[in-house]
């Protein structure tokens, strides 16, 4: 991933953390590294008159946050219109256990976007974006494999979504048990989680013997 400099993010209306903003970042290469943690974000719009949030792959280049969905999706007829969206994407570090439940929580990174996204029209632009994807949920992929074809491109809804408008929230904290929930005699304390990937499973139609790509054999978190 690229990244567009380190200057801090400017809360608007919208994206200002109020509830716990002891807990926002302001430095915007938190943000991106937030986004280029993560493989799957939620987009969210107002379809037929009601709230959609729908998971996504994506991916990020400098400013610019780039997602596709098929050319008729619900998604991309949102987009083409010009209608506001909001992207999030959040990563589960740790479950916090507190003496008292009403204190048990979750350690976190998550990235809030709005804006209004734009939808690509021309071939290379599509292109572009649909690398800058693959290159995110699978690292190498684009090399390796067959390019997209004129055909896919026609099939495929290409969308972007600039990063002015963003926002950060991060916990990393033990358990808030204060006064008469501190009970010693009980334990509290975080149990981490963690994402890793397993061992590569060939398709059925993969013959004997060839080998795991080292992008994927040598992938890591």
């Amino acid at each position: 991933m690229t990244s567009a400099g380190h200057g801090p993010l400017s809360p608007t209306e919208r994206s200002t953390v109020r509830r716990y903003s002891e807990r926002a970042a302001a430095d915007r290469q938190v943000l991106y590294d937030v986004l280029d943690a993560g493989l799957v974000c939620h987009l969210g719009f107002v379809a037929d008159g009601g709230p959609v949030v729908l998971p996504s792959v994506y991916g990020r280049e400098g400013d610019t946050l780039y997602l596709h969905a098929s050319a008729g999706a619900r998604s991309a007829r949102v987009l083409a219109a010009g209608a506001p969206v909001c992207v999030t994407v959040t990563h589960l570090d740790a479950i916090v256990y507190a003496r008292s439940v009403y204190h048990n929580s979750v350690n976190y990174r998550s990235a809030v976007v709005h804006g209004t996204g734009r939808l690509l029209r021309e071939e290379e632009e599509k292109r572009h974006g649909m690398r800058v994807v693959a290159e995110h949920l699978a690292p190498g992929a684009w090399d390796y494999g067959h390019e997209p074809d004129r055909k896919v491109l026609a099939r495929v809804a290409v969308m972007t979504l600039d990063l002015a408008e963003a926002s950060v929230k991060i916990r990393d904290a033990p358990p808030n048990d204060h006064g008469d929930d501190v009970d010693l005699d009980k334990w509290a304390g975080l149990l981490p989680i963690r994402t890793s990937f397993g061992v590569p499973r060939p398709e059925a139609r993969v013959p004997d013997g060839l080998p795991v790509p080292d992008h994927i054999r040598l992938r890591r978190m």
